[in-house]
């Protein structure tokens, strides 16, 4: 699939633009396949090349078919070469990704002009933004990972065992089963630690009554999986229950209503407008949901402002939050798959209401 994409770049170049060059280490994974720290890639209308140091040289040669690759010998030495052989005027720069530092370097060591505006960034996150078969493939074989991993530990949670030592053992674990790593810093809270978004796991210990909240994911691949859950543990109590069930109806509304043709902002008005009209806007602060892929967060964003307007083979999160501030949150997400005519759900964990 490496070829197509770099092919599919060559043709959709900026007008004003010889070729492309390629810095960031997601997008040269993007269009190589290879996974590393360093490398250059370049694109002309007319071939493709990709400049790699030794430590990754032989992998590089056995497995990228979509460039010629090259040594790194002396990379700007070499990239003027090939801007040369091309007659290479403008070379289109990630401006989004690199750095000042880079730019500049880059400005005063090549002999062309640096196209630096945003088009060749926002063609590039457009095109990540659609998945292709190959994609799909391993986002679903990285949720299926994830899902396996909380099955196995939520059969290990007792009172007494630490939010740490719950993600620490859900890492592991997805590590266990073949994950290539963790798709971001795992998310376990008890309590009322549910009530922060985003809080890290401390060294509160579960007890009967707590909710329980894990966001987490696993990268097969290179591909990012990202699902979030809320249990109870021993009993539940009323409020917790109403808002659970709120959250729960404005996600199931927002994936049933997902499809191709609608805007990221309309996506995200059904899902928070079931949780305004409950009274609990005020305690819903974040979007709606993102896109998923190489990275965890990327194109397209489910938002108030979002003007996206999702498309086939998108891949984004749905997940509602109701967030009390100092008794507890609760969050339900899965992610999909648009389709023309609505979405598939890569998400097979159950949802429904669950005290452990």
């Amino acid at each position: 699939m490496t070829i197509q994409r770099i092919k599919k770049l060559a043709g959709l170049l900026p007008q004003n633009s010889d070729g492309a060059i390629i810095t960031s280490d997601v997008n040269r994974r993007y269009f190589t396949g290879v996974k590393s720290s360093a490398g250059v890639v370049l694109c002309f209308r007319d071939a493709s090349y990709l400049i790699i140091d030794f430590r990754y040289i032989e992998h590089a040669r056995k497995c990228v078919k979509s460039c010629e690759v090259i040594e790194q010998k002396d990379l700007f030495a070499q990239i003027n070469e090939l801007i040369k052989k091309h007659n290479a005027k403008i070379m289109s720069v990630e401006s989004k990704s690199m750095s000042l530092f880079d730019m500049n370097t880059y400005k005063t060591k090549l002999n062309c002009v640096l196209d630096i505006g945003n088009e060749l960034s926002d063609l590039i996150l457009n095109m990540r933004a659609v998945k292709d078969n190959t994609e799909l493939a391993a986002i679903s074989r990285a949720q299926g990972i994830a899902e396996r991993a909380l099955e196995d530990v939520m059969g290990r949670l007792c009172a007494g065992m630490s939010e740490r030592e719950f993600a620490m053992l859900l890492d592991f674990t997805m590590l266990k089963l073949g994950a290539e790593s963790i798709s971001f810093d795992t998310i376990a809270l008890f309590g009322a630690n549910t009530s922060k978004p985003h809080g890290e796991p401390s060294e509160y210990c579960l007890k009967k009554g707590d909710a329980i909240l894990v966001d987490f994911g696993a990268v097969y691949d290179g591909y990012h999986s990202d699902m979030t859950r809320t249990f109870f543990y021993g009993a539940v109590c009323s409020m917790s229950k109403e808002i659970y069930e709120i959250t729960l109806n404005a996600q199931q509304a927002a994936i049933k209503a997902a499809r191709a043709g609608i805007s990221g902002a309309e996506l995200d008005s059904i899902a928070r407008r079931i949780i305004d009209d409950a009274g609990f806007g005020d305690m819903f602060g974040h979007s709606l949901g993102h896109g998923v892929g190489l990275e965890i967060h990327e194109s397209p964003n489910l938002a108030p402002k979002s003007e996206y307007i999702l498309c086939e083979n998108n891949v984004v999160t749905v997940e509602p939050g109701i967030y009390i501030p100092s008794k507890i949150g609760v969050r339900i997400e899965d992610f999909v798959t648009i389709t023309p005519t609505g979405c598939r759900n890569l998400t097979a964990f159950p949802k429904k209401l669950t005290v452990i």
